[in-house]
This record gives structure tokens, sequence and C-alpha cells, in this order.
């Protein structure tokens, strides 16, 4: 059992306040630049008195180029988780660089990136960096694609199985982060969840104590995004060639299945199910992301809203495989 369900337990829970290290938004916002001169960076889900993505922005505002930050988060339920502060009113700071210190106000209503006072804030952003709550991801995702904003946001990678949020990675809307697939992210925790990570320990989970606060260690949270970095145009190179025996097909979808990534045949021009780590080497130029709904073998097979090959449906002589996305090679295409 893996620090993973951790991560799924605390959401299940409501426990969603995962606080990101600095070092991870060091090594994922450095790639980057270009995109931040003359921009509003707006930081919704961040109490600027704790948060290193505010603590990031606001220490390189000039070094970025930035017009103006904007950081907002919901009011504290909790004064004593981490800053030990005492107000537990929702509070907003806007910086411009003009001065030394950012400009403070207390928001009338919760802070809640829903509410329409952030809403109004959100308008007004041209880029939003954040690591938003884990049980309202979908919501979250979706409030941004409304309101047409850039945004590099941490989530779970379980999010590129949901109906509401794949479609957005199939039709090129959001990709993954430039981070590597191998990178672990450590995370603060918040005294409520210590219990779970505790009763977790047993079974095998990663979790230490530093300076007294808890930290959880995982690979399954990711970097989302539309801005444009070079990584997602590198080209994955293909060695292998095809056979019948090595990429059986789908009992129930017109696609061979293709285990790993790197054995992607490099002379297949048809439908291939890849495992969803695909994406962290998916090129646009390259492959084209299909909908396994529109290669169904009949009517029988259910249509399925995420248009992933998933469950007892994606099975191969009987036995199911792993969830699987649908790729083709755009290059045998031409």
């Amino acid at each position: 059992m893996s620090a993973n369900r951790n991560l799924h337990k605390a959401k299940s829970n409501k426990k969603d306040e995962f606080y990101t290290q600095l070092v991870d938004i060091e090594n994922e916002l450095k790639h980057y630049r270009q995109h931040f001169r003359d921009k509003v960076v707006y930081c919704n889900c961040d109490d600027p008195r704790v948060s290193n993505f505010f603590y990031f922005f606001y220490h390189n505002f000039s070094f970025l180029g930035l017009k103006r930050l904007i950081t907002t988060c919901y009011k504290n339920q909790n004064p004593d988780i981490f800053s030990q502060h005492d107000n537990d009113s929702a509070v907003c700071l806007q910086y411009d660089g003009s001065n030394l210190l950012p400009d403070t106000i207390e928001l009338k209503g919760d802070g809640d990136f829903r509410s329409p006072e952030c809403i109004e804030l959100l308008r007004r952003a041209d880029i939003v960096v954040t690591n938003p709550p884990f049980s309202l991801f979908r919501e979250y995702v979706a409030q941004l694609i409304e309101y047409d904003k850039k945004f590099l946001i941490i989530g779970n990678m379980n999010a590129l199985t949901y109906k509401e949020f794949f479609p957005l990675i199939k039709s090129n809307k959001v990709w993954l982060g430039y981070a590597q697939e191998s990178r672990t992210m450590l995370f603060n925790v918040p005294p409520d969840a210590v219990e779970d990570l505790r009763a977790s320990k047993k079974e095998g989970s990663t979790y230490t104590i530093v300076n007294g606060e808890f930290k959880i260690r995982t690979r399954n949270a990711k970097w989302f995004t539309n801005l444009d970095h070079k990584k997602r145009h590198e080209e994955l190179i293909l060695y292998k060639r095809y056979s019948p025996e090595e990429y059986p097909h789908y009992d129930n979808y017109d696609a061979i299945n293709v285990d790993k990534t790197k054995d992607i045949p490099e002379d297949y021009a048809g439908a291939m199910g890849v495992p969803i780590s695909f994406l962290d080497k998916h090129n646009p130029d390259q492959f084209e992301i299909l909908s396994a709904n529109d290669i169904r073998a009949d009517g029988s097979v259910p249509f399925k809203a995420h248009g992933l090959i998933k469950d007892k449906d994606g099975a191969i002589n009987g036995k199911p495989k792993y969830v699987r996305i649908v790729i083709r090679n755009k290059r045998l295409q031409q």
C-alpha cells in the first residue's frame, strides 16, 4: 500500500489541506518564466500567511516581471494549523511591486474560490497557480475552463480518469506539467490527518515528521496546466516493431494493447491502448488521443463518458487490463 492511498483517504474525508513544498514549486515554475511577464497571477486557494505559492511569487515578482499578485483563501477554520494565527477571517493580499509589503484586505465572504468576491478577482487574473482542494478538483477545473483562464495547478493523477476531466486532456485543453514522471512530491499535512497517516504506517505508507510538522510523500500528485512548455514537444523515440503476438487486440475495442509506453510500436498506424502514464511523454505533434467510444466492437459495448478503455470492457481474452488511454501515431497518418 502506498502513500497514494493516504491522499485518497484524505480526499474522502475532506482533509484537503496538503501544503506544497517550496522546492516543488520552484522545480516546476522555472520552466514557465516566459508566460508570466506583465501578467496578473492569482493564487485562490492559498492562505498568504503560510502558502509557499505566495512566497514564491512575492519574492520573484520582479524576476518574473509580474503585473500583479493576488492571493486569497477560504477562511481558516482552525487558527492553529501551521501558521498559529488567530484570525479566522478570509483575507485577500494584492501586490503590484510598488510597496515593500502587499495590501491586505479582509473579505466580506468566506474566501471560497466559488464566492462572488473570488470570482470577480478571477476575472481580473491572467494565470491561476495553486494546489486546489482534492475533493473539489472537478468543480475547480470546470470554473477555470468556464472563465477561460490559463493555469498551473496540482491534482491527483486519478483525475485523468474522471469523466469531467479526461475529455479536456483528449481535446488538448489541459496537459501535464513539466515535472518528470518519476519525481515524488512532499506535502505538509494538518494535524487532523495525522491519525490516518499513523494508522497507515503499518501498510507501508511513506510519511515523516520534520521539525514537528507531519509530511507525506507521494508520486500520485501531478501538475496540470494549459501553459505550453518545451517538454511537451519532445519526440518520443520508438524502436519496437508490431507483431500480433506481442500486441493483442482487445475483445471489445478495435485497438491493440501496449503495456508500457516505451514499447509503443513504431510501425502501427491503428488505435493503441496505452497506460495513463503515457501522458508524461505525450507529444501532441506526434500522437492523437482518441475516444474509446469511437472504436467499440459493436453496440453492445457500453458508452463511457470518459472515453477510456476501462474495467471489464477493456479485456483481452476475457482478462481485464488496467485503464488505458487510446492513441494513434500521427506520423503514420501522413
